[in-house]
């Protein structure tokens, strides 16, 4: 058996490639739609991307912590950095521990609205629910940034 080529009803390539993307990416709004009760503080569009910017610079050093297992275990080591929870993660019985533990090490911590980005800006073809970035002088600048926003987010009571 050989594989037969499709063959593509449009003019030109980037065309069907941007209609494509066009439909499989969600809105802010609408993963905003989906978060889980306990995603509070939730990050702005643009701290998010922010957020995503420094995951993708850290995973290139290799400075980040994936999972909930992995970052609760270096956090109660006492390893330092920012924590970003994923917002859309259900059940929320996974991770509604780490929060506290975050308060109580005094570690800033946010959420993003979705799963499946986080893990992508990670590098990762799998969704993540839990990212700890952990400081480094190559993006030193853009962490520092995270910090600062993340720290101004209003806590939960």
């Amino acid at each position: 058996m050989t594989k037969v080529k499709k063959e593509k009803n449009c003019a030109e390539e980037k065309n069907c490639v941007e209609e494509e993307t066009a439909g499989t990416e969600k809105s802010y709004e609408e993963l905003i739609a989906n978060i889980n009760p306990i995603a509070t503080p939730l990050a702005s569009r643009k701290l998010s991307k922010k957020l995503y910017k420094c995951i993708k610079k850290a995973s290139k050093v290799k400075s980040i912590r994936r999972g909930v297992k992995e970052v609760q275990k270096f956090i109660n080591k006492g390893e330092k950095g920012i924590v970003v929870f994923a917002g859309d993660t259900l059940p929320i019985d996974v991770y509604c521990h780490l929060p506290i533990l975050c308060e109580d090490k005094n570690l800033p911590y946010a959420f993003v609205p979705s799963k499946v980005d986080l893990g992508s800006s990670a590098g990762s073809k799998r969704p993540t629910c839990v990212i700890m970035i952990k400081p480094h002088d190559d993006y030193k600048q853009a962490y520092d940034e995270c910090v600062e926003d993340v720290s101004s987010l209003p806590k939960p009571i």
